[in-house]
């Protein structure tokens, strides 16, 4: 029985990850912003065979709660064999450029308060020696558009970070695993007009759960938007700054 704790239970994607994962019969401990949703996930996740489910309030950008926080669910576990970290904003670009305190603020909720809860997490996984660590970031991360390039630069911090986190945590035997969605149809994209090459929550979830069982380091959801993002990677930096993305 793995025993999960889920970090911003509250998302869409977070939660069709936890029905897959309560389907398999695990613990599960979910952190969230909302007592309402968490008492309504916990019930569901229950009646879909989750072994037991516990739940807490966590305020992302109170750093100073992260460590008491994590060690209570792990304490309430009696362990941990995956953590996933999915709390984030999409946040709104063209205030961003006006604003640098709206600007921190979402750096502070999309990297920061992540990098918070990782320092944590890995000294946790890093002394047991086994387990998972997975993050969920964006595609948005691997180049800045004009578009979204405040929260690209968050997931951007994140990537690397995780990346360092991966080369030291390798020897311990612990995975970390860097998720990397493109367009996916929620609550926090509703007002996007959809299109081909969005996706859902649910298979995003499938697509996590793949790849923490296939023990990977880093997963673009769907698959294809590794080679989309491979694409615009390489065009170079005096045509892509004159494209409108």
């Amino acid at each position: 029985m793995q025993k999960i704790l889920i970090i911003g239970a509250g998302s869409a994607i977070a939660e069709a990850t936890a029905r897959r994962f309560a389907q398999q019969g695990a613990s599960l401990y979910l952190l969230g912003r909302s007592p309402e949703r968490l008492e309504a996930m916990a019930s569901d996740l229950k009646i879909r065979g989750a072994a037991s489910v516990g739940v807490h309030l966590y305020e992302a950008n109170d750093f100073a709660s992260h460590q008491p926080v994590i060690d209570q669910a792990i304490a309430a576990m009696g362990g941990i064999d995956l953590a996933l970290i999915a709390h984030g904003t999409l946040g709104d670009q063209k205030a961003c450029e006006q604003s640098f305190e709206l600007t921190l603020k979402e750096l502070n909720t999309n990297a920061i308060s992540v990098i918070s809860m990782l320092t944590h997490l890995a000294n946790v996984f890093e002394r047991s020696r086994q387990g998972t660590i997975a993050v969920i970031g964006s595609v948005a991360g691997d180049r800045g558009r004009q578009s979204n390039y405040v929260y690209g630069t968050a997931k951007g911090a994140l990537s690397v970070f995780l990346s360092g986190l991966r080369n030291r945590l390798y020897k311990s035997g612990v995975q970390v695993l860097t998720i990397k969605p493109g367009f996916v149809d929620t609550p926090m994209t509703a007002s996007f007009a959809k299109g081909p090459l969005w996706s859902s929550p649910e298979k995003v979830a499938l697509g996590i759960e793949k790849a923490v069982t296939h023990r990977r380091d880093v997963a673009y959801l769907p698959s294809w938007w590794a080679l989309i993002m491979l694409i615009i990677r390489l065009i170079p930096e005096p045509i892509f700054k004159r494209m409108s993305l």
